[in-house]
């Protein structure tokens, strides 16, 4: 595994690539997560594709040009990262990729799937928020009230730590998605970056009709892994989306929702193989 950066006007983008294969793997990680998240694929896919590990926005070694509030509050649209993929794709001599993401990271391949389709040639998301993020999620990144309520939860740590439980005992996450978001939550830096990881992807939510229609047109094989206990996004999150797209391949693992583990890569090794 080696480190390195792209750069250009947004961001200084940080990333491992990993493996030896001829086919690219661009990989997107979940929240709190890092562009190493997907390196257990490397003993069994290695020799199949080269991965590509992103930093994603507000994590880690990753930064925006401009960070401020007002940067963040500015968003981001599809197209202006679809734009940045492409730069970075030229960058690395890529043509044509496969793309990968865990919860959060689904929005981003979601994203990429979306504007650069006749590129892509799997997709693969676990965990898929991206067909349902929920509607704590929906809240606070989609609605001025909640962007406003989170805006000022960010600069307090205990009424974030008192917010998680309430979401805990709502039943909106788990102990395990509690557990997950509390780690990232014990300094200021980290509950800016909680806040920005909400509000800066508003703009990516999913186009339900634009995605099935790529993924269909371009013959992207597809490929969605789900925990069976996952209770932040279970499988019955997938229902309504897998009535209209009836190519799906659906894997549902005996998981939490900390699935990336060596049973999804046995599972996933068994199908790319």
């Amino acid at each position: 595994m080696t480190s390195h950066y792209f750069e250009n006007a947004l961001v200084k983008l940080h990333y491992y690539k990993f493996g030896n294969g001829p086919q690219s793997m661009l990989c997107f990680h979940g929240y709190g997560m890092h562009g190493k998240q997907f390196l257990l694929l490397e003993p069994a896919l290695g020799s199949k594709y080269t991965f590509f590990g992103f930093d994603l926005f507000f994590h880690k070694e990753t930064k925006l040009t401009d960070q401020s509030l007002e940067a963040v509050k500015a968003r981001i649209t599809k197209k202006q990262f679809a734009a940045l993929i492409e730069e970075f794709c030229a960058y690395e001599h890529i043509d044509r990729f496969s793309v990968i993401g865990y919860s959060m990271g689904t929005h981003y391949v979601t994203a990429v799937v979306e504007e650069l389709g006749s590129r892509v040639d799997e997709y693969i998301v676990a965990a898929p928020s991206s067909i349902y993020p929920g509607k704590l999620i929906e809240f606070f990144s989609k609605y001025k009230l909640g962007n406003k309520l989170l805006e000022k939860l960010v600069l307090s740590e205990k009424a974030l730590i008192n917010m998680l439980n309430l979401c805990k005992w709502l039943g909106f996450i788990d102990d395990v998605g509690r557990n997950i978001l509390y780690k990232e939550i014990d300094t200021p830096e980290l509950r800016f970056n909680l806040y920005a990881s909400f509000i800066y992807l508003r703009l990516f939510e999913t186009d339900e009709a634009q995605l099935i229609k790529t993924l269909t047109e371009y013959n992207i094989r597809s490929i969605f892994i789900f925990g069976k206990r996952d209770k932040m996004y279970p499988p019955s999150i997938g229902k309504a989306f897998f009535a209209k797209f009836k190519q799906a391949e659906i894997v549902i693992l005996d998981e939490h929702h900390e699935l990336i583990n060596k049973n999804f890569v046995s599972a996933l090794s068994g199908l790319l193989l």
